[in-house]
């Protein structure tokens, strides 16, 4: 369900290794990022019409709950099946893609999914 030379999975990886005690597994057919819970996945899908509809290049996220509404407002953003009624969120990527802007959202997730413990230090870490 993904490539694993994708360069944008690439650059979430990259992203991703930043945050502490995060890691990786393929969970249903998906690169999904963690710590002790998820914090993002790659990759996702909703249903339009009775069909399912892939968007296999974005990430998946919990966003702030203040944030979500205005994420829900730009055409990049959809409401991934399962995901969604927990408040989370896709986002395609694509060349136009803003990284910092998804770096930023990969931080909020991580800060909203990861103990105390580990936000404790990623702040820190400044």
């Amino acid at each position: 369900m993904f490539d694993d030379d994708d360069p944008f999975l690439g650059r979430v990886r990259e992203i991703v290794a930043e945050l502490p005690g995060t890691d990786e597994k393929v969970s249903h057919g998906r690169p999904a990022f963690f710590t002790k819970k998820v914090m993002a996945i790659y990759g996702g899908s909703l249903k339009v019409a009775g069909e399912w509809v892939q968007h296999p290049q974005s990430i998946l996220v919990l966003p702030d709950p203040d944030a979500r509404q205005a994420l829900l407002d730009d055409d990049r953003v959809y409401l991934p099946a399962y995901w969604s009624p927990s408040g989370w969120v896709g986002i395609d990527l694509d060349d136009s893609s803003d990284w910092a802007e998804i770096a930023e959202l990969l931080d909020a997730s991580f800060r909203l999914t990861a103990s105390p413990k580990l936000v404790a230090e990623l702040d820190a870490a400044g």
